[in-house]
């Protein structure tokens, strides 16, 4: 995997980089069969803005990953390798023996013309998806279930990674990369390694206008508002915010505030919380 640097010829290439990774198939296309369309909504919601700082970008086509890879006990190999325009990680386009194609995401072991399996017949190798059940301890896994047959859900992106720690009655202890340790069904499924393109994080916008191609708009500070607009608006010259906190737009609590509802709760699944930076 590389890194590339432009020559500082101009203010918008003077701190641009670009990842390209060695693993992406040179001139691969997309398999149509596997896009679907994406309606632009530019975070509206019945034309009322729900999520502030989106419009705009390039226009995409989605491609459907299999999270859960159910086709056990039969073979794939990977065709290609690809970029996704809508996740950090590359995917991988698996033709399996039936005829089948079916994209999954693609670990950072991966290579065209290696074979995957899933299932309870798959080994312990790179790729491969196996319950937890089945995994030995220290094994370093991705893209794991937190509910029996409902497919992937946490360790999905760039180069994240999770440590299998121990397996104790019915459940098996993950570590995070963030340093929590949480309880997950020994039923669940996970991917073995580590999740591809781990130096996507390294990369450097450069410009506005290259997020701008990503669909994010301008963000303004509320501290530069007026007090009609904002909370921490108004006053002459820096203010502090005051109060208690930070506050969205609407005067609700922006950092500190718990969320997380009481009614099916996880916080029964977490060993030990992530550490704090």
């Amino acid at each position: 995997m590389a890194i590339r640097i432009y020559k500082k010829n101009n203010a918008g290439r003077r701190f641009m980089t670009i990842v390209k990774p060695d693993q992406v198939t040179v001139g691969a296309k997309s398999e149509k069969s596997l896009l679907m369309p994406i309606k632009q909504l530019a975070g509206r919601s019945n034309g009322k803005i729900s999520v502030r700082h989106q419009g705009g970008g390039h226009k995409r086509a989605y491609r459907l990953i299999d999270f859960r890879q159910d086709k056990h006990g039969i073979p794939a190999k990977i065709a290609q390798i690809e970029r996704d325009p809508n996740r950090s990680a590359l995917i991988a386009l698996l033709n399996y023996a039936d005829g089948e194609k079916r994209y999954i995401l693609a670990t950072s072991g991966m290579k065209v013309g290696q074979s995957v399996m899933s299932g309870p017949e798959a080994l312990v190798a790179e790729g491969n998806r196996l319950r937890i059940n089945d995994i030995p301890a220290g094994t370093v896994i991705c893209n794991i279930e937190l509910k029996i047959g409902r497919g992937g859900q946490i360790v999905r992106s760039a180069g994240t990674s999770a440590t299998l720690m121990a397996l104790e009655g019915g459940m098996a202890q993950v570590k995070l990369t963030s340093g929590e340790v949480r309880l997950v069904s020994k039923e669940c499924y996970a991917t073995i390694g580590q999740v591809s393109n781990f130096e996507h994080s390294a990369e450097r916008i450069g410009k506005a206008g290259r997020n701008r191609w990503k669909g994010i708009r301008p963000t303004v500070r509320g501290t530069v508002m007026n007090p009609v607009d904002h909370p921490h608006g108004g006053g002459e010259g820096r203010q502090p915010i005051g109060l208690k906190g930070p506050k969205t737009p609407w005067g609700k609590p922006a950092l500190g505030k718990k969320t997380r509802k009481r009614k099916n709760a996880s916080n029964k699944y977490i060993v030990k919380r992530r550490a704090k930076k």
